[in-house]
C-alpha cells in the first residue's frame, strides 16, 4: 500500500485497548454499495479488509436523508467503531453524531469535520480527471466532448474543470459541453437523467463523454455505447461495463482510503485528522487493462503518463475548482 500525504496536523489519538478487535461499519450513500461506482470502490475496500482480517462489518445502504443521522447514531449506539460515513452528504450528520459520542472513532470520505474522533479523507479529484480530459482530447474525432456531472456541487465542478483542463491541453480547439443532472443527492442515483443528458450532448456532436454522477453514470455510459461513442467511467473501474466503449475510467481510491482506516484501526494505530489524496498519493489514476486496451494508442499512453509525472512533480499544477470555485477554462 502506498504511502499517504497528511494535509493537516493530526487531531488527538483515540486510543483502544491493545489486541482488542475492532467493530466497524460502514454507510453507504444513495445509490448503494453496488453503484458501480463510489460506493462500491467502498464496498471493496471493506471486503479487502475482510478477506485479510476474517473481521466482518455492519453496513447500512441510505435511502434518505433522514436515514443519515439515525443510522451514524443506531451504530455508535450499537458499539460499534470505527464507524465510516461514505460521502459528503453525510458531513452535518456525522459532526453531530461524532460530537454526541466522543469515544468512538469516526471517518468520513469526501468531506472534512474537524473533530478530535473523526478522520476525514479527500482527494484531488481534479487531477484524475486532468488525465482522462487529456485522453479524451486525444480520442475525439469531432472535437466535442462532454460531461455529466451529478448534484451541482463545487465538489463535482471540481472534477469537471480538471476535465477540461486536460481536454484543453490535448486539444486547445476543443469544444466541451457541461451539464449537471440536479440539486439534490437524487442527482446521483438517475440514470434516465444521465442517458438524456448524453443523448443531448451527443446530439450537439460529443464523441466522448465522462460522467461524475454515481449510479447516474450508467446511463451516460449506456447512451454513450448505444451511439457507437465513447464514454469514460468514474471512481471505480467501468471498463467492463460496456468493452470496447469506455474509453477509460477515472479512479478514485475509495476503497484504498476505506482499506486504510479499518486496517490502521485494527492495529491500534489509528488517528484523526484530515488525509488529502491525489496522484502523487496513489490516490486517483486512470484506469487500464484488456477492456480499454484497443482504445489507448502509444502516443496517447504516452502522453497521459508524461502528464501524470509531471502532475506529481508539480510542473504541471491542475487547477482546483474549490479553491476559488472559478474554472480557468470552459
Amino acid at each position: 500500500m502506498k504511502r499517504f500525504a497528511v494535509s493537516a496536523a493530526l487531531a488527538a489519538f483515540v486510543a483502544m485497548p491493545a489486541h482488542a478487535q475492532i467493530k466497524p461499519a460502514i454507510t453507504f450513500d444513495v445509490g448503494g454499495k453496488f453503484d458501480k461506482s463510489f460506493n462500491e470502490a467502498a464496498y471493496n475496500g471493506a471486503e479487502a479488509f475482510k478477506k485479510k482480517t476474517g473481521i466482518a462489518y455492519r453496513e447500512f445502504e441510505i435511502q434518505n436523508d433522514a436515514q443519515r443521522e439515525q443510522a451514524l447514531t443506531r451504530f455508535a449506539r450499537d458499539g460499534h467503531s470505527p464507524i465510516i460515513a461514505i460521502g459528503f452528504s453525510n458531513g452535518s450528520a456525522l459532526k453531530k453524531v461524532a460530537a454526541e459520542f466522543p469515544n468512538v472513532r469516526f471517518a468520513i470520505i469526501d468531506f472534512v469535520v474537524d473533530l478530535p474522533n473523526v478522520q476525514s479523507i479527500v482527494f484531488k479529484e481534479h487531477e484524475g480527471s486532468y488525465l482522462v480530459g487529456l485522453l479524451a482530447a486525444q480520442a475525439s474525432k469531432s472535437g466535442k466532448v462532454g460531461f455529466v456531472g451529478g448534484m451541482d456541487i463545487p465538489l463535482i465542478r471540481r472534477f469537471a474543470c480538471g476535465y477540461a483542463q486536460g481536454v484543453k491541453a490535448g486539444k486547445a480547439s476543443a469544444e466541451i459541453f457541461q451539464n449537471m443532472t440536479g440539486t439534490t443527492g437524487a442527482a446521483f442515483n438517475d440514470p434516465l437523467k444521465g442517458g438524456e443528458l448524453a443523448r443531448s450532448q451527443i446530439a450537439r456532436g460529443a464523441d466522448v463523454i465522462y460522467h461524475a454522477a454515481g449510479n447516474t453514470g450508467a446511463g451516460v455510459l449506456r447512451a454513450a455505447a448505444d451511439a457507437n461513442i465513447l464514454g469514460i467511467g468514474v471512481d471505480s473501474n467501468q471498463n467492463g461495463m460496456h468493452p470496447g466503449k469506455v474509453l477509460t475510467s477515472m479512479l478514485k481510491r475509495v476503497d484504498v482510503a476505506v482499506e486504510k482506516v479499518l486496517t490502521e484501526a485494527n492495529n491500534n494505530q489509528w488517528k484523526a485528522g484530515v488525509t488529502v489524496l491525489g496522484l502523487a498519493e496513489g490516490g486517483v489514476d486512470w484506469a487500464q487493462d484488456d477492456n480499454n486496451k484497443a482504445l489507448i494508442t502509444a502516443d496517447m499512453r504516452a502522453a497521459v503518463e508524461k502528464a501524470s509525472a509531471d502532475i506529481k512533480a508539480g510542473t504541471v499544477k491542475v487547477h482546483d475548482y474549490m479553491a476559488d470555485q472559478k474554472c480557468p477554462v470552459q
